[in-house]
């Protein structure tokens, strides 16, 4: 209670220091707090401003005045202050009644001051490149601040390139090297405050067209491209500006415009595309334009080529007319020629020249080709060939070449042949523009005036037949055909002449001998010139009988070998020759005799491979393969025993200075039996093996036959592949396939005897009637002898004989000269009943095949 009544009531204000310094801007709270005895004695507690007058406390549901008080816990006042402004600096007091009787009283100073604050210094800044630049840092401080520059943590002084100034730091003619990191730092020595603010500089380029063409060329109806190319920092846009309407073409149809790459793409040109353009590259640095033209190409086109038609012998003109932008130029060429004339007179022929005219404002061109005296050959297909910068543009007009007829093809052509009074055609094809008409004569006299029923024309031109039926021999004679159109006449004789059996065969000599086999050279008789020889045939029996009825008959085409087989060994033969042609078999002649050797060892056979020349001591065959090699050999006349094996030697060895030397230790040797292939394996690859090889019958074995044989280098890249095993659904797939493939042949066969089956069926359909091949004759067309149109089987004469020339088919007529296999009915002329067997030899360019009977080969026309 003692110290209770001494203490002294007083009132304290906190924060206790009697000056309160602050920022402006910042908020405030001072806490008036009584320290009397009994504070149920305190009374009207208040704070005063700095102009001494109370300040209230907050009203209630208003707007927050930037200055009030409110009541704390324990009994104190608070000074609630939003936000100082340098008006509020000053003395503040807190004042207060104590029991009624003592006035309580204490105050605080309020100081304010300017906080460092960045006005104006943006954290980005983009100078530009060669430009003088501010880096902006603008600071407001009261007491006023001190400003200092840092790059990168070091500080920049006052120099050439930087100048500190007091709204930022000027860099003189900004390079690309003043990107980088910049520290803005204010200081306030009375307060201490320090404030940093860091800068990033990023060096801007202004843009620069590096590319973009002063004229651009567009063809029309095609797509375009062109690039326009900038650089700058940052990437510049790039735009496209048509001057003429002031547009932006990104915005219009057809075209479209990359901003990053600067590529204007127009999907199809047209002529109003024509103008000029500007390209721009804008950046953050600035804007540069350039303008170029767009020139737009118009496609060459031929709109004027005529055919024409002149005569052998005079000048001849084709013109060609087209238009384009620029005025295209025009040339021609030959078709099927790559080269085109030239302008003027052509260096290999002096006859042609090219004429060329352009008019640029029109832009039309023509081109003239001349012909000076015109030939034959002038004439064909002719290619006009306009071409400018946007394209080339062809078309094909026709020369034709009119001119008198001419037999020139036929010059070389054999005469016509006939025998036993069977019908002849004689067939006259005159070449000649307009086609030519075609009469005969006969003796001086038109054939058509005769009235000879053995004379018979069909046709009247370009081609005309001549059915010659020669009863008497009076028919076998000279004809005139007399070919005529508006620009001449042409002749050409035709020669029928009566065709007679081959005369006796010059020679025939045994050429090799074995013991079952006899080989002849034979040289025929001599021959007219389309009668040639078709086979020769030989008769050959035993010396000792005297009958030839009881020979044996072979025969062979001209180009097979000569080989009688099936002889008996140490017997004398005696053989005759004759020659046949399309009329028959000629007289036996070239009587012979001649004994087959004594049974022996069979004749060496005959490797079957194409050594290669690799040295000048040997040639050798190389093998594919480094470790096996497959050995094939031909059959060897047996000489009357058969061959029941071979015999197979081949040994490794090296050429040491052109001698052969085997490794003899080495050598394998193998025999095998019906079959002419050995399959050698286990070799060393890159080596040289000589090969032997030897057939064996009943007497002995042959000479050998030897091959030097190389092996190639390393391991084999050929394998094998396994042999895989048909599945039940693939061998069905095969059998449904032949019989399909049989029934097909069946129907050709049907088709090509008897005319009959669902091929010749397709073929009646598609055959043209005889009146539209009539309408064809009489149009006389142009080019109806040049380009004869297939037909299944249609014949320009209904059964004309077989004709020399070479252009339409032979059709055989009843009786025809030509026998066939099928057609022939008798056998060679021996007495009836006296031939015990019959053979052929057919050659088929590797293998003699034998065959018995009158069955002629493939190879053979008897």
């Amino acid at each position: 209670e003692l110290s209770s009544a001494q203490k002294v009531p007083i009132l304290e204000i906190f924060p206790k220091q009697a000056e309160q310094r602050k920022p402006v801007g910042k908020p405030l709270i001072l806490t008036c707090r009584p320290n009397v005895p009994d504070q149920a004695l305190v009374t009207d507690l208040q704070w005063k401003d700095n102009m001494n007058n109370p300040i209230l406390p907050k009203p209630t549901g208003r707007n927050q005045p930037p200055m009030y008080t409110e009541t704390l816990p324990g009994d104190s006042l608070a000074l609630m202050i939003t936000s100082l402004t340098s008006e509020m600096t000053g003395k503040y007091y807190c004042t207060a009644s104590y029991a009624n009787t003592e006035l309580l009283q204490t105050s605080v100073s309020i100081k304010t001051y300017v906080a460092i604050t960045w006005t104006n210094a943006p954290e980005n800044q983009f100078p530009i490149l060669g430009t003088d630049y501010t880096i902006t840092c603008e600071v407001k401080a009261d007491p006023n601040p001190t400003i200092d520059w840092l790059r990168n943590g070091d500080p920049i002084r006052n120099d050439a390139k930087h100048v500190v100034q007091a709204n930022g730091l000027l860099v003189r003619n900004v390079a690309e090297t003043d990107d980088g990191i910049y520290t803005c730092r204010a200081a306030v020595i009375d307060t201490g405050e320090l404030l940093e603010r860091t800068i990033r500089v990023e060096v801007y380029i202004t843009p620069v067209i590096t590319h973009l063409s002063t004229t651009l060329e567009a063809v029309e109806g095609k797509p375009f491209a062109a690039n326009c190319t900038a650089t700058g920092k940052p990437v510049p846009e790039i735009s496209w500006i048509r001057d003429s309407a002031q547009l932006n073409v990104a915005e219009a149809d057809r075209f479209q415009v990359n901003p990053q790459t600067g590529l204007l793409t127009v999907s199809s040109v047209m002529q109003e595309d024509y103008g000029t353009y500007t390209c721009m590259a804008k950046n953050a640095a600035g804007l540069v334009e350039q303008k170029t033209k767009l020139n737009v190409l118009v496609r060459p086109a031929v709109y004027e080529l005529y055919n024409v038609t002149g005569v052998s012998g005079r000048e001849i003109a084709i013109t060609c007319r087209a238009r384009g932008r620029p005025a295209p130029a025009i040339t021609f060429r030959r078709w099927g020629s790559e080269q085109p004339f030239v302008t003027g007179v052509q260096a290999n022929d002096a006859r042609i020249s090219l004429e060329q005219h352009q008019n640029d404002e029109q832009g039309d061109s023509t081109g003239t080709l001349r012909i000076a005296r015109s030939t034959r050959q002038d004439d064909g297909l002719y290619q006009c060939i306009a071409s400018n910068k946007g394209d080339t543009a062809y078309k094909t007009g026709h020369i034709a070449v009119e001119f008198a007829p001419d037999f020139s093809h036929m010059k070389d052509l054999p005469p016509v042949f006939s025998w036993e009074q069977r019908k002849a055609n004689l067939s006259c094809l005159a070449m000649g523009i307009p086609n030519a008409t075609i009469e005969w004569r006969w003796n001086g006299g038109n054939i058509k005036d005769l009235f000879d029923t053995n004379l018979k024309i069909e046709g009247t031109g370009p081609r005309s037949d001549l059915i010659v039926h020669p009863v008497t021999r009076q028919y076998y004679s000279a004809y005139k055909c007399i070919a005529t159109n508006i620009h001449g006449t042409a002749e050409q004789i035709m020669q029928l002449k009566e065709a007679r059996v081959p005369d006796f065969v010059a020679a025939a000599t045994p050429r090799q001998l074995t013991a079952t086999t006899i080989t002849f050279n034979i040289n025929g008789p001599p021959t007219e010139l389309g009668l040639p020889i078709l086979a020769f045939s030989v008769q050959y029996k035993e010396a000792l009988n005297p009958d030839w009825s009881t020979a044996l008959n072979r025969s062979w085409s001209p180009d097979s070998p000569y080989i009688v087989e099936g002889l008996r060994p140490q017997t004398m033969y005696s053989f005759r020759f004759a020659a046949r042609n399309q009329v028959g078999l000629g007289n036996w002649g070239v009587n012979q005799q001649q004994s087959t050797p004594r049974r022996s060892a069979p004749e060496e056979p005959k490797p079957l491979h194409n050594p290669e020349q690799n040295d000048k001591e040997e040639p050798v065959v190389v093998s594919p393969y480094s470790d096996h090699f497959e050995l094939r050999w031909g059959v060897p006349a047996d000489n009357g025993e058969p061959i029941d094996r071979y015999q197979i030697k081949y040994c490794p060895g090296v050429k040491i200075a052109g001698t052969w030397n085997e490794l003899e230790n080495q050598c394998n040797t193998v025999e095998v039996v019906e079959t002419t292939s050995y399959q050698m394996t286990d070799l060393s690859g890159n080596s040289y093996y000589r090969i032997e090889l030897k057939a064996h019958n009943a007497i002995g074995y042959s000479s050998p036959a030897s091959i030097i044989m190389k092996t190639t280098r390393g391991v084999d890249v050929i394998q094998v592949a396994d042999r895989q095993v048909l599945s039940s659904a693939a061998i069905v797939g095969i059998a449904v396939g032949g019989v399909l493939l049989l029934l097909f042949i069946v129907d050709l066969l049907c088709c090509i005897t008897v005319h009959m089956g669902v091929m010749a069926a397709m073929c009646r359909k598609a055959k043209r009637s005889p009146s539209e091949i009539d309408d064809e004759a009489k149009l006389g067309s142009l080019y109806g002898w040049r380009f004869p149109l297939p037909y299944c089987s249609g014949q320009l004469v209904k059964e004309p004989p077989p004709s020399p020339l070479p252009l339409p088919p032979p059709v055989k007529l009843g009786g025809s000269p030509v026998t066939s296999p099928l057609d022939e009915k008798e056998p060679l002329r021996t007495p009836t009943g006296s031939i015990k067997q019959n053979s052929t030899i057919e050659f088929d360019g590797r293998f003699v095949h034998s065959r018995s009977g009158e069955i002629i080969g493939k190879n053979s026309a008897v």
